[in-house]
C-alpha cells in the first residue's frame, strides 16, 4: 500500500513521529550496550552481523517498519554502513520518503532538505570513516604477520557449545587434569579457568 505523501499528512503526526534506533555489532561476541545506552529511542533494531553490505535482516525489518515522520538514530556512519556507496544510499532513500537520519558520535542529522554543505559532510566522514577501517584493518594483518614470525599467533580462540562446556565441566569434576582437559577441546588452560569461574 502506498504511503501518504507528507504534504497530506497532519503536522502532529510528523512531529509525533517515532524515533526508531538502529544498532550493529559485528560479532556475537560484542555487546550493543555502548551502542544502546545512547540512543533514546521508541523501537530499536539490532544486528549482529558484518557491515559489508546492506544485507542484514534486523535492518531489512527497521527498512520496512519505519515511516515518514519518523527518525532514525544510530550510533555513528559505520554502525549503518561499511563503505561510502551504501551510506550514502540509505540515507538518500530515507530522507526522500521524509524520514529524519540522526547520527550521534558526528553529531550531524540529515531530512532531505540539506544544503550542499551537509551532503559534503556526509561524504566526508563517510570516506574518513572508510578509511579509518582500512587502515585498521591493515595494522591488524600487520600485526597478526609479525605475531606469526615469532610464533606468537595462535588465531581465534576456539568456540565451544554449551554441551562441550558441560563435558568440559563434568570432567574437570571427575578428577582429570585441568591441562589434559583445556588440551582435548583445543583451547588454554587459562580459557579453561575462566569458563570454570563463570560457571
Amino acid at each position: 500500500m502506498n504511503q501518504p505523501n507528507i504534504d497530506n499528512l497532519n503536522p502532529a503526526t510528523v512531529i509525533n513521529g517515532k524515533r526508531i534506533g538502529y544498532v550493529r555489532v559485528s560479532t556475537y561476541d560484542q555487546n550493543p550496550e555502548r551502542q544502546l545506552e545512547l540512543l533514546k529511542a521508541d523501537k530499536v533494531f539490532t544486528d549482529k552481523a558484518s557491515g559489508k553490505d546492506t544485507q542484514r535482516p534486523a535492518l531489512g525489518e527497521l527498512l520496512a517498519y519505519i515511516r515518514e515522520g519518523d527518525t532514525l538514530v544510530v550510533h555513528s556512519m559505520d554502525r549503518l554502513a561499511r563503505n561510502l556507496d551504501d551510506l550514502r544510499k540509505l540515507v538518500n532513500d530515507l530522507t526522500a520518503k521524509h524520514i529524519t537520519v540522526e547520527f550521534i558520535k558526528e553529531g550531524l542529522t540529515f531530512t532531505g532538505e540539506d544544503s550542499a554543505m551537509s551532503h559534503l559532510l556526509l561524504s566526508v566522514m563517510g570516506a574518513f570513516a572508510e578509511f579509518e577501517r582500512s587502515l585498521l584493518k591493515e595494522r591488524q594483518k600487520e600485526g597478526i604477520e609479525i605475531a606469526k614470525r615469532k610464533g606468537l599467533y595462535k588465531g581465534r580462540k576456539r568456540k565451544l557449545s554449551p554441551e562441550q562446556i558441560d563435558q568440559m565441566i563434568a570432567q574437570v569434576n571427575a578428577g582429570i587434569s585441568k591441562t589434559n582437559v583445556a588440551k582435548a577441546f583445543g583451547i588454554s588452560r587459562e580459557t579453561l579457568y575462566q569458563m570454570l569461574k563463570s560457571r
